[in-house]
């Protein structure tokens, strides 16, 4: 695929985008750069269709959103890539009024410029005030009791507005009509900042200059934002940011930073003009950037922000309080979520000092109560498309749109990332990022979730979706809650999700790789070829199985996966017997303790404690194990982004071999052992770790080929986990092009178990769609 290659571009629009001339402006706009395709009005908000080629496309998108009528403001712009049908014109199609209108929640969004504008203005009764908003922005679902979306049913009922804020509201000329969180200092609520024992300190504006020097003297504070707690504090303060990840156990995994502007932010990071889009977009999400070479030693981002990493996770301020705090402190502020590791985030004062008392410093609070909590979007651009990485606010509870209703379904997703999904017609509605399910708060928070959406929607479903693994909790809330239930395949729902997302009907080899997931035959898959039809999958290749010693105890060491590999290749005995002939088998003996590689691989020889695996996640840990990088991982995913971070700006087309095994009736397995065999030769001769990591990320995109063709199926989905690896996704996504396949990959939904909840929810057309008996 070329640049010239024609793709047809999907927008759905919401927000004052209706009786202000948004139409006959989308009809100038795609006519001057010759697009055909239609734009309509619907009860859901503005729907476009656009197709041309990608720098057209590009332009009409950015063009889109900064040229708007002066009376209207988008609220959220969503869009998605997708096959071209072959418009001939543009054309303004008649606006959609029948049928049953779907009730939308619309997410929390960033400060608009008005309100930033009043914001500042010493003449402005809002000047400084940190709850400014309007019809245009500010707290949505975040607020939301229940709907319909009037003050009385939002925490802002608590707040009875004074005569100048109720005019604004009552006046249909008045930027704040109806504006159901309206308020001002008379009325609305106000800061304070309290100690460790919750006795306030200061209040309103003095409550803000304190934390504000708090920050500057290199304290921790717990700030109140729009859907929870930041923790916050100095990014520049090296000392200060490793005392917060003391505090946390947060060990080395990477800190989000907020910015003040998008000038500051580019001197730091590269910065394209989608990725700037982003940062600027109403859903203000967290972006994945490039660091700028200089400025990793520029001594402007304190190292222990994100240690050994060359990306930054970069959002701007997206409220009022975090606009006068960055303003205030006039430097970049760690901003990450103020929990423990693996709970959730905290969302009220109260339960923020018990659970941060022993984090925080000081604590910035506010008396608007969050209705539901909602953690920051993370986002990055690969091959010049969003790819949402963490779905929360800003985005969520915003609709996938199906091309067929769905019956009403309840899914529940996965263990790891959990988001749970609501199928009303033609509308599957997730939820935000809830996390991993490991402590009993982040169950009670699944729990919440799973009640406001029945409580928002007047949902009641006819089935609960969960996935296969007996053992999650999600399976056993499905199997406790007295509805009829379906289990579904963890990768076939990621393929389902990704499909989905792209409205690909035709029958496609999906590409699943992840850590982890059930398999159907019982053993632990996770580098799967899945060949998707209208009535089920099969499974037509995998890479090949080995034994991960000691089970979980193998995601935090690397090492393990290692061991795993090469005692499956070579055998225990001849493991160790090899001396020093073998690299990879030298280097992952010397590993370990004598006292504790003997009782491993009495694990392995025995298959005790060492389940089967075909995890694509588990092989890049040994890859980067035997690349000389990480023996042992501090967080989830380290080995990994490490070897892709190694990559840097490598270009080189050589790749490790992974050869095909091909035997009647059986599916495909990709044989790993000549490329770890070659990865680990060049490693122990001192080879440059990029060219290493450069030639394993090729190898697997030549695999994804040799396999694809061998399918003879033209549309490939490349989905799970491993593909939020930019390297292994662009790499797979050219190379597949080249080859004369349709890649697809995600975009608005994540490909990790974020992603999930969303394939459950389509298998339910299929009724589960169980495993086909034949390799088809």
């Amino acid at each position: 695929m070329t640049a010239d290659t024609p793709l047809r571009l999907r927008v759905v629009l919401r927000g004052a985008v209706q009786g202000v001339g948004f139409r006959p402006f989308v009809y100038r706009l795609a006519t001057d750069l010759g697009l055909p395709g239609w734009v309509n009005n619907t009860s859901q908000g503005v729907f476009i269709e656009v197709e041309g080629d990608r720098p057209r496309l590009e332009t009409f998108l950015l063009r889109l959103g900064r040229e708007i009528p002066p009376a209207a403001f988008i609220q959220s712009l969503e869009p998605a890539y997708l096959d071209p049908v072959g418009y001939t014109a543009f054309e303004i199609r008649h606006s959609e009024e029948s049928g049953p209108k779907t009730t939308l929640v619309l997410p929390d969004l960033a400060t608009c410029p008005d309100c930033l504008r009043e914001l500042f203005d010493p003449a402005d009764r809002r000047f400084r005030y940190p709850f400014t908003n309007c019809t245009n922005c500010g707290p949505r679902y975040s607020i939301l009791e229940a709907l319909p979306y009037d003050r009385p049913n939002t925490t802002m009922r608590r707040f009875p507005m004074c005569p100048a804020c109720q005019a604004e509201y009552d006046s249909p000329a008045d930027r704040r009509f109806h504006a159901q969180p309206n308020a001002c200092p008379v009325c609305g609520p106000h800061l304070e900042l309290w100690g460790r024992d919750g006795l306030p300190l200061a209040d309103r504006d003095n409550a803000l200059a304190a934390a504000a020097l708090a920050l500057r003297t290199g304290c921790i504070v717990a700030v109140k934002g729009l859907g929870g707690f930041h923790l916050m504090v100095d990014a520049r303060n090296d000392s200060a940011v490793q005392e917060l990840r003391g505090r946390k156990r947060r060990e080395e995994k990477p800190f989000a930073l907020m910015v003040s502007t998008l000038e500051a932010v580019e001197r730091e990071c590269r910065v394209s003009p989608l990725e700037a889009r982003l940062l600027q977009s109403s859903e203000s999400p967290i972006v994945l950037l490039d660091r700028k070479p200089n400025a990793v030693t520029s001594g402007r981002i304190a190292p222990s922000v994100a240690p050994r990493n060359p990306s930054l996770g970069v959002m701007l301020p997206y409220t009022p309080l975090h606009h006068l705090l960055l303003a205030e402190c006039d430097f970049p502020l760690v901003a990450t979520s103020a929990n423990l590791t693996d709970e959730p985030i905290c969302a009220d004062e109260h339960d923020a000092l018990d659970r941060l008392r022993d984090i925080a410093d000081l604590f910035l609070v506010h008396n608007r109560p969050i209705a539901r909590p909602v953690d920051d979007s993370v986002t990055r651009v690969v091959m010049g498309r969003e790819l949402v990485l963490r779905r929360a606010r800003g985005y969520a509870p915003l609709p996938i749109p199906l091309r067929e209703p769905l019956p009403p379904t309840l899914a529940v997703g996965a263990h790891l990332k959990n988001t749970v999904a609501a199928a009303i017609g033609s509308n599957v509605f997730l939820s935000p990022h809830i996390g991993d399910l490991e402590t009993d708060a982040a169950y009670r928070t699944f729990l919440a979730t799973i009640q406001s959406f029945r409580t928002l929607f007047d949902f009641m479903p006819g089935i609960v979706v969960h996935d296969a693994h007996p053992d999650y909790l999600s399976t056993r809330y499905a199997e406790e809650c007295g509805l009829p239930t379906l289990a579904v395949q963890h990768h076939y729902a990621h393929a389902l999700a990704c499909l989905a997302e792209n409205e690909v009907t035709a029958d496609a080899l999906a590409v699943t790789w992840d850590g982890t997931g059930y398999g159907a035959d019982g053993t632990v898959w996770g580098g799967e070829f899945l060949k998707v039809t209208h009535d089920g999958f099969a499974r037509v290749g995998h890479l090949r199985p080995f034994l991960l010693p000691g089970g979980d105890g193998a995601v935090k060491e690397p090492r393990r996966s290692a061991l795993g590999l090469l005692v499956e290749a070579y055998g225990a005995t001849a493991f160790m017997e090899a001396g020093d002939a073998l690299p990879e088998v030298r280097r992952t003996r010397d590993a370990f303790e004598p006292s504790v590689l003997k009782p491993l691989l009495g694990m392995l020889t025995r298959g005790v404690h060492s389940p089967v695996t075909t995890s694509a996640g588990r092989l890049f840990d040994a890859a980067s194990f035997l690349a000389g990088l990480r023996a042992v991982t501090r967080f989830e995913g380290q080995a990994a982004m490490e070897l892709e971070f190694a990559l840097a700006e490598i270009e080189t087309a050589e790749a490790y071999p992974f050869p095909l095994i091909i035997e009647d009736s059986k599916p495909i397995m990709v044989d790993w052992l000549p490329a770890m065999r070659a990865l680990s030769e060049e490693g122990a001769r001192g080879e440059a770790v990029g060219l290493v990591s450069a030639r394993f990320h090729n190898g697997l995109a030549e695999a994804i080929v040799a396999v694809a063709e061998r399918g003879g199926l033209e549309a490939v989905a490349l989905t799970g986990g491993c593909f939020q690896n930019r390297a292994l996704t662009e790499r797979a996504v050219t190379r597949l092009r080249e080859a004369g396949f349709r890649p697809y990959w995600h975009q608005r939904v994540p490909p990790n178990d974020g992603g999930i909840a969303l394939g459950q929810a389509m298998a339910a057309l299929q009724g589960g769609a169980q495993p086909l008996d034949e390799i088809k």
